[in-house]
């Protein structure tokens, strides 16, 4: 039985890099250095060479296949999805370090990165930024729109980040590398692969599953097509989570049906597909087409459904939530010394929303809303060559663009049930025919100095633009602002030995005011949300820290950070007697806020760590272990002297983290258990003091212990168990409205050929 050490150098080509191109590679452990093996000249051979080397890692690698390997990061790879029956691509990121997943509904999840989620973390599929003008604030359900089915790999960027993936990436980025069809496999002209999923699960009675077909032509041309399904139905938690406040259990949300541990307002339906080919001519040249499509249908929101003290009967639901991506991207290598290494993206987005929110009785009326938002983007990527002035120093340089146009419908009416006749409002959840361009050009240089010591720095400079004609029925101003915002980097790291690294960054991340600040009126968690066309830009910088070491059977990493947000957009109460017109959710609300900047500075400051030990006999074992803790100034202070000068910031996540202990045999078959704990959050800003979704003295900590087992023999069989929550504890993470899964039995079996 061989062990697995650290993985080989292999070619990266997820959506942050350019063809071609191996990450630096870190040194082997001691005693013996040697350099990494030459990438294989014929891209046969060197197919066959990465399954061998697939086939012998036994073990997890948290740095495996990274972006910059001297950042703070990590990722998650498609057989940790596959052994731990993850149910989206936020549950991906249960097990990651620096990572909190929020979940306002069974079908709607947000990842928290140190502390902040929603507008101010980036996502990317594939090199195609996600992220719209209409991503609100705190936690919001677009990444649970892609697929995790169709996930290769996803990778954890932490801190600011703006230099390299451009707006938004103040507490950092998730980059989605998707699946590749089989171009070409051990010298075959023609590949064809099928496989069919079947899942289960006990705790909401969701069944499901997926086809699909990979098919390969001539080594040069692939095409990997798929469909999925889900229902799922009422999730059964483990009961009410005990309020710290008041010692009893808390009530709503969510509402619990008789049982006391089924949820309310949790189940949804979901389709999928996507068709994703690939052609490539000649080892230099790549091409791939790729078309992607989510549908969730009838999604309550679970706080909504009911809201506290509304009838039972009163429901937000989601009845459509779609997202469509078109896309291709050309990569070239072996170029030109100025652009060795390129990748161009073309693409095309729809978000689609279609809301109903049913009043319940006596009300006779429902509220009705759709928006869409339309995104074209291009991207461009390149790298210089590797440049040797000297035998101990090597250069390289990385720079490019992007651009992202946004164009949006929005519109809401009232229903009068018993006679069917709807009555348009002035303007919807947004103002239609808004429209916001964001569009930046970097370059980084990176300098390696007697393979031990590694520089880097590098800036952006970007312009956003928003234009909205204002609404005079609703009394929403019109806007027509732009913003150029230059931000920059700069790193250190540092190998004293070649199994030990140092490294110190000071990255700066940047996000103009988007349409849903400057222009949108929603109801949110803690309660009605006023717009304000007069907003600025937030600009952080994150200064960190970290100690990375990798002996082969031992890795660990630990970092520090700090990251401090000027102008942080937050919201403020306001008294407002007078709700405007077409308005009616403000009404009902006892608790109205605004948007704004807060004058001075929000500080984040924490820690993460996680550490993996390849036992003897195919035992691994991993841990993490993550701290946030953050405070923006107090608006009123300076009205009241007895107001504090400072507050804790919204929802950050509580002192929290994972252990695993494995085994894995060469035959296939593998078991493993999972730990997630978090403590008591109650350190509470004053919009979570009044969020019904968080528990009176805040959420309470938990400890939820999962089992899973099975078996693998590829490619025909993947046959997988995971015994979720065996304890039975109720438990909810900070800031969601639903509590997770109780005890409950997950199984999935994928059939191959």
């Amino acid at each position: 039985m061989a062990l697995a050490v650290a993985p080989p150098e292999r070619t990266y080509e997820g959506p942050d890099a350019v063809v071609g191109h191996p990450q630096t590679p870190r040194a082997e452990p001691p005693p013996e250095v040697s350099p990494p093996p030459p990438a294989a000249a014929d891209p046969e051979a060197e197919t066959e060479t990465q399954t061998e080397v697939a086939r012998d890692v036994l073990v997890p690698s948290y740095r495996a296949e990274r972006e910059d390997d001297d950042r703070a990061g990590s990722v998650v790879e498609r057989r940790d999805l596959d052994e731990r029956l993850v149910q989206s691509a936020p549950d991906a990121l249960r097990y990651e370090a620096g990572v909190y997943i929020q979940q306002t509904a069974h079908g709607q999840a947000s990842p928290y990165v140190r502390g902040l989620t929603g507008q101010q973390t980036v996502m990317f599929f594939d090199g195609v930024r996600m992220n719209n003008s209409t991503f609100r604030q705190g936690p919001n359900q677009y990444f649970f729109t892609v697929d995790s089915r169709t996930i290769q790999q996803l990778e954890v960027v932490r801190g600011a980040a703006s230099t390299r993936y451009g707006a938004d990436a103040l507490g950092g980025a998730l980059l989605t590398t998707p699946r590749d069809p089989t171009v070409r496999e051990d010298g075959k002209k023609t590949v064809a692969h099928g496989k069919a999923i079947l899942h289960t699960g006990t705790a909401d009675g969701s069944y499901g599953g997926r086809g699909e077909i990979d098919l390969g032509f001539a080594g040069k041309f692939g095409v990997l097509a798929g469909v999925g399904y889900r229902d799922v139905g009422q999730l059964r938690s483990g009961g009410p989570v005990i309020a710290p406040g008041t010692g009893e259990p808390q009530r709503v949300p969510p509402a619990f049906e008789v049982d006391g541990k089924t949820q309310r307002g949790t189940g949804f339906r979901e389709l999928t597909g996507d068709v994703r080919a690939v052609w490539e001519p000649n080892p230099r040249n790549r091409v791939t087409l790729g078309y992607y499509d989510y549908r969730q249908l009838d999604a309550p929101r679970t706080d909504k459904c009911p809201p506290p003290t509304a009838p039972r009967d009163e429901c937000l639901r989601y009845e459509e939530q779609f997202r469509t991506l078109v896309y291709g991207a050309y990569q070239a290598s072996e170029g030109p010394a100025a652009a060795e290494d390129v990748r161009v993206t073309v693409s095309f987005q729809r978000q689609h929303e279609d809301r109903v929110f049913d009043r319940g009785a006596p009300s006779v009326t429902t509220l009705l809303g759709v928006d869409d938002v339309n995104t074209v983007g291009t991207g461009l990527k390149l790298r210089t060559k590797d440049f040797d002035p000297a035998p101990w120093v090597r250069l390289y340089g990385v720079y490019g663009g992007d651009s992202y146009l946004d164009w949006v419908a929005s519109d809401a009416s009232l229903r009068f049930d018993d006679t069917g006749i709807s009555t348009a409002f002035s303007r919807g959840q947004y103002i239609d025919s808004s429209r916001y361009s964001t569009s930046g050009a970097f370059a980084e240089g990176h300098a390696e100095f007697v393979d031990a010591i590694r520089l880097r720095s590098g800036g952006r400079v970007a312009v956003a633009h928003a234009s909205s004609p204002g609404d005079v029925g609703s009394e929403t101003a019109a806007v027509d602002q732009a913003w150029v915002s230059a931000v920059g980097m700069a790193g250190v790291s540092v190998d004293p030995v070649p199994w030990m690294s140092f490294s110190f960054n000071a990255d700066q991340g940047f996000r103009a005011p988007n349409l849903d600040d400057l222009t949108s009126r929603q109801q949110t968690g803690p309660g009605f949300q006023f717009e304000n066309a007069e907003l600025d830009p937030e600009r952080a910088l994150t200064l960190e820290t970290g100690l990375e070491i990798d002996v082969g059977v031992f890795e660990f990493g630990a970092w520090v950070y700090r990251t401090r947000i000027a102008d942080l957009i937050g919201r403020v109460a306001v008294e407002v007697e007078d709700c405007p017109e077409d308005t009616p959710q403000c009404g009902a609300s006892q608790t109205r806020f605004q948007l704004d900047n807060f004058e001075g500075h929000a500080l984040l400051w924490g820690a993460e760590g996680t550490a993996l030990a390849n036992l003897p006999l195919g035992i691994w074992a991993r841990t993490t272990l993550s701290y946030a803790y953050g405070e923006r100034p107090n608006p009123f202070a300076r009205e009241n002297s007895s107001e504090p000068s400072r507050l804790p910031m919204s929802r950050v996540p509580p002192l929290n983290g994972t252990a695993e202990l494995g085994w894995r045999h060469r035959s296939g078959a593998y078991a493993a258990g999972g730990l997630r704990w978090a403590r008591l959050q109650d350190r509470l800003a004053p919009q979570d003091v009044a969020d019904t979704r968080i528990p009176i003295g805040g959420t309470p900590g938990y400890a939820v212990f999962d089992l899973r087992a099975g078996y693998r023999y590829e490619p025909y069989l993947l046959f997988a168990m995971v015994f979720e929550n065996i304890g039975d504890a109720p438990w909810r993470a900070h800031g969601s409205s639903v509590n997770g899964p109780g005890r409950s039995l997950m199984v999935e079996t994928q059939i191959g050929f």
